[in-house]
């Protein structure tokens, strides 16, 4: 699909809490209708922490730079089931997206 949006979820090890925050992100864009429109990816946060711009959305359920803070979006609530219609409503703003 033309103008597919991007999006990169990581994590310490590209294994574990970056599995469940991308499960949980493809399971609200599907609610949405959205999940057509969007390449997910999952990798660790020392691999990609330099390609932030590559992505239309960068996700971390770890501690990131305080250089690139500001672009990331904190997927922690996705882990905690506190606050995860802020995460959400972050991910589409960046998406362009309807919430």
């Amino acid at each position: 699909m033309k103008n597919m949006k991007t999006i990169m979820v990581v994590c310490g090890s590209g294994i574990a809490t970056s599995t469940v925050a991308e499960g949980k992100i493809r399971d609200y864009l599907q609610s949405k209708g959205d999940l057509d429109k969007v390449k997910i990816y999952k990798g660790n946060i020392a691999q990609y922490v330099n390609n932030v711009d590559d992505y239309d959305v960068f996700v971390s359920t770890v501690v990131v730079p305080d250089n690139i803070k500001d672009k990331v979006i904190n997927a922690v609530p996705l882990l905690t089931g506190i606050n995860t219609d802020k995460v959400y409503e972050q991910i589409m703003d960046k998406l362009g997206f309807e919430k």
